[in-house]
């Protein structure tokens, strides 16, 4: 879509990119015993340079006077204590913000549209005002100028591989693409 793509390739059972510092779960049961130096310098290699690339590529469109859709794409586990959760596909935002809610009102119907059996649900299996990076941004910058969205594929489409989730990497970009020119 000729965006900018930032990427990372760090585990959140290392560190939790979209969570705040002080977040109880922004270190893994596996890191958040480690001695204080390692989890400061696991902060410092890890999160911190994402974090401030997101943050400064969304600041410097902005400043540009160029609105920003920013979508934050995780993977979230099938089952959760025993609950299984049942969506394929989560969209989270901030209902309060009208464009984000038109956004993923029009995100859904076009996901509907093109890949019908897919289980599309928003605001699901995390509420989109919860702690993470597009709540952060959406303190530093106008609803008129930046749009949050969490992207949420269940892992059980994503440890497929093959030919599920090649067909739904293309169904959510052509899905978007279309909610856009719905919405412009």
């Amino acid at each position: 879509m000729r965006a900018p793509l930032i990427t990372s390739t760090v585990s959140r059972l290392l560190v939790d990119l979209n969570r705040s510092i002080g977040h109880p779960q922004l270190f893994s049961v596996m890191t958040r015993d480690a001695p204080i130096a390692v989890r400061d310098e696991i902060v410092k290699l890890h999160y911190n340079p994402y974090r401030l690339r997101v943050e400064e590529c969304v600041n410097r469109s902005v400043s540009q006077r160029q609105r920003v859709i920013h979508i934050s794409a995780h993977s979230f586990t099938p089952a959760l204590d025993g609950k299984i959760r049942h969506a394929d596909v989560g969209l989270l935002y901030d209902p309060e913000r009208r464009s984000e809610a038109a956004l993923c009102t029009t995100w859904k119907l076009s996901l509907a549209d093109c890949a019908p059996a897919l289980v599309v649900r928003r605001n699901y299996p995390y509420e989109g005002k919860d702690d993470g990076l597009p709540s952060y941004l959406r303190t530093r910058f106008a609803d008129d100028a930046y749009l949050g969205i969490e992207l949420e594929i269940n892992q059980s489409i994503v440890t497929a591989g093959g030919q599920p989730w090649k067909s739904l990497r293309r169904v959510l970009i052509d899905s978007l693409r279309l909610a856009l020119d719905r919405l412009l």
